[in-house]
């Protein structure tokens, strides 16, 4: 009689292979019909979660469902390592966004949500806004037309700048869709600015210098935009720490339940070999 342990294994797995298909299906509809970068850049990590999470179900389903002692021993042993990657990967990713929480910032700041790349961790900077990576996320965000969406209308000449400085924009939207607040250009609408005849407020900020009125330039290369993308990764990221916790809770529980089912197995192993001794 298959235990309760080796239902629940069996039950949890089966699950985990359906979405790891899912995952797979994805990775090669992107890997086919995929255009732009961004959706190209999802392929990767898509095939190898589906790949290695149809690995692991199998390993189960045959140990649990079939009482096999040695795949139920190789399950058990790669959910041991996932649980002590999943551990170290919550701890590295709460230093890496934990850097600068403490930092106070001004009413202004607060409202429009501006940022600089120094309130960040080196490790976010040297891996996300370096030159090639930078490339890559810029790309993205100007095919998600992430402007597109600030003002109401762009040939809106009469739109009035303290409204738009009293929305709270996102810290991506506040960093690449126009610039910083300290260079005093003129706003026309949303996404259009003009120079003051005296020139940028400050002329050696090369925010200032950068921005440009281009829908596909605007303040996309911005030291303020790479900080709302920073700032953005570092708000996921904190979310994903926990639910990184709950998965790390479901994981032991699974990998407990799993220890029994293997116990339970080599017990039957041992009774079905008695019984032909």
């Amino acid at each position: 009689m298959v235990r309760v342990s080796n239902c629940i294994v069996g039950f949890v797995n089966s699950l985990v292979l359906l979405l790891g298909l899912v995952s797979l299906s994805f990775g090669v509809y992107f890997v086919v019909h995929g255009s732009s970068h961004c959706e190209k850049v999802l392929k990767n990590p898509l095939l190898i979660l589906g790949g290695f999470s149809v690995v692991v179900a199998l390993l189960g389903l045959i140990g649990s469902l079939f009482k096999n002692t040695l795949f139920m021993f190789i399950y058990l042993t790669v959910m041991f390592f996932l649980i002590l990657g999943l551990i170290g990967f919550t701890v590295f990713v709460f230093l890496v966004t934990n850097h600068g929480a403490g930092k106070v910032f001004s009413d202004r700041d607060l409202m429009i949500k501006e940022r600089k790349t120094a309130d960040f961790s080196n490790w976010l900077r040297n891996h996300f806004v370096n030159d090639k990576n930078w490339n890559q996320i810029k790309s993205c965000l100007i095919d998600a037309k992430v402007c597109g969406s600030v003002g109401n209308n762009d040939n809106d000449v009469d739109f009035e700048a303290f409204v738009f400085f009293k929305k709270t924009l996102p810290a991506i939207q506040a960093g690449c869709c126009k610039p910083p607040r300290q260079c005093g250009f003129i706003q026309k609408n949303a996404t259009f600015w003009e120079t003051p005849k005296s020139g940028a407020a400050k002329a050696d900020d090369t925010d200032c210098l950068t921005w440009n009125n281009n829908h596909r330039k605007l303040c996309y290369d911005c030291n303020s935009c790479k900080a709302g993308v920073l700032d953005n990764i570092r708000k996921e990221w904190r979310s994903l720490v926990i639910i990184n916790l709950i998965l790390l809770i479901c994981l032991i529980f699974i990998y407990s339940v799993g220890c029994c089912a293997r116990r339970s197995n080599h017990k039957s192993h041992h009774k079905y070999i008695r019984g032909f001794a």
